[in-house]
């Protein structure tokens, strides 16, 4: 009898059929990936009216340096240039060269440089970096125009690296548009314009990576962070935003290689314009001072401090007669908020006080023994030198004890006190296995704070270490070759 055959093993189309619907399936698929290309095109910025648009405005800046010449430890050469030629050529080469006693022969050519700035009123003021112009005794800016005009040095800040110059005879200029640096966000587009390596009006674009960065350099800058391509050449100028307008000042790069493969710096165009405004309508720039020392809550100090989370800048130190000290704030205090604004990141903190007009008052909420408390203090103006950082602590007394800590302290000498600047304290001699060790304590640091309360005397450091909690992370403020820090100690 015939097998019957199954429904499901029978085709439901003719092979040809089969084939075509085969076709337009895969033509379906193609138009719906050409399509989606097409869409992600168009997405992409288009920088060309932008650039258009702004070009005019971006100069390029170069100045001209004479060498001063190098004094001698003799009055002049034995011999004039006509005897020296007489002598033998290793003889010449001796006298002549820079390993000559008398100096050698002067180099009077004058040095030049390049950069990039900005033009920001029709009468001619030009932002750049202060190190495109530091010492130049010439300063010439050339427009998009291929005019070259000599400008002249309004004023610079060196702790930001702002420099403002003045073109001369400038009338109705061509401009930028001012953004505001506040408003941007990571991932946005950013474009620069400027002359790397001599190069005109270059253009590069990319993305802001990050915005807050603190650099050792100096941490009152807020910089701004981009993978815009930025070379020698494009310091000074700046760092537009979609809508045409200036956002940053290209400042630096941190790279290996010394061009602009790494990662790029601006200088926020708000921070910028405020030293603008101050060096043209004052020719100085004064910023706001607290006078305290921070670092940054780590997860341990955050737990120490009864903390939920590490946030907030934690002071170190209170400089004597600062602002800070006036106020009553205290080493170990954690600053949460500054005027309303939190702080997530210790390196949030000295931007927002620098913005502050000297005299007027602002509000911190800080977190004192597990409790926040509202502190209003009156920001003063920062000194040029920086102040002299001595704590607010008690006297020293005691004499050598050995801890369960694995250390030994001692009472703090007179002369070391003197020599850093505290008044109290004991001072570590030995430290051997233990929690002192793996907290980071070493030999000759001093310590005037454990577990939030102050050590004066070794008597003083035997009744707090006896107290301490079993079990429990406890912090402890050390001062180290001068400058206070908080470490975590744990059981």
């Amino acid at each position: 009898m015939p097998k019957p055959s199954s429904v499901l093993s029978q085709p439901l189309v003719s092979y040809p059929v089969r084939r075509g619907l085969e076709a337009l399936c895969l033509l379906s698929v193609m138009i719906v990936v050409l399509w989606s290309q097409s869409v992600s095109a168009r997405e992409l910025p288009d920088f060309t009216e932008l650039v258009e648009d702004n070009s005019s405005a971006v100069v390029n800046i170069s100045t001209s340096t004479t060498p001063k010449a190098q004094g001698s430890r003799f009055r002049g050469m034995p011999f004039d240039e006509r005897q020296l030629e007489q002598l033998p050529e290793f003889f010449q080469d001796f006298f002549r060269g820079q390993q000559s006693p008398f100096g050698g022969a002067p180099n009077r050519q004058p040095r030049q440089s390049m950069g990039s700035g900005f033009i920001v009123s029709h009468d001619g003021y030009v932002l750049t970096n202060n190190h495109v112009v530091e010492g130049a005794d010439e300063i010439t800016v050339r427009l998009s125009d291929r005019r070259e005009l000599p400008a002249k040095l309004v004023g610079t800040d060196p702790r930001s690296d702002v420099a403002v110059l003045k073109i001369e005879d400038g009338d109705d200029l061509p401009v930028v548009k001012i953004g505001r640096s506040q408003d941007l966000k990571v991932g946005e587009w950013v474009f620069a314009i400027g002359s790397p390596f001599g190069f005109d009006h270059t253009v590069t674009a990319g993305i802001v990576s990050a915005v807050g960065r603190s650099l050792p350099s100096e941490n009152y800058v807020p910089f701004i962070q981009t993978d815009v391509a930025i070379n020698p050449g494009n310091s000074g100028g700046p760092l537009f935003n979609l809508d045409g307008e200036v956002v940053g000042i290209n400042s630096q790069i941190y790279t290996r290689s010394g061009g602009f493969m790494g990662v790029s710096f601006a200088i926020p165009v708000d921070d910028a314009m405020n030293v603008f405004r101050q060096i043209r309508d004052s020719g100085t720039v004064a910023r706001g001072w607290l006078g305290v020392l921070i670092q940054e809550v780590s997860k341990d100090l955050a737990d120490s401090f009864g903390l939920r989370r590490p946030r907030g800048a934690l002071i170190a130190e209170v400089m004597q007669g600062s602002p800070a000290q006036e106020a009553g704030l205290q080493s170990g205090d954690i600053v949460l908020e500054y005027d309303g604004e939190e702080i997530q990141l210790s390196s949030d903190l000295p931007p927002m006080v620098g913005r502050t007009a000297v005299g007027e008052s602002a509000r911190l909420t800080v977190l004192r023994n597990g409790d926040e408390i509202d502190v209003d203090v009156t920001i003063g103006k920062l000194p040029e030198q920086g102040g002299n950082a001595q704590p607010d602590n008690q006297p020293e007394s005691g004499s050598s004890s050995a801890a369960p800590l694995g250390m030994t302290v001692e009472p703090l000498p007179a002369e070391m006190a003197d020599a850093i600047g505290v008044k109290g304290g004991v001072v570590v001699t030995q430290v051997g296995p233990g929690p002192a060790y793996r907290a980071g304590i070493r030999p000759r640091d001093v310590i005037t704070e454990i577990n939030r309360k102050p050590v004066s005397s070794v008597s003083d450091f035997k009744e707090v270490v006896e107290s301490l909690p079993d079990g429990r992370a406890v912090s402890v403020r050390v001062i180290r070759e001068g400058r206070a820090s908080y470490l975590v100690m744990k059981p």
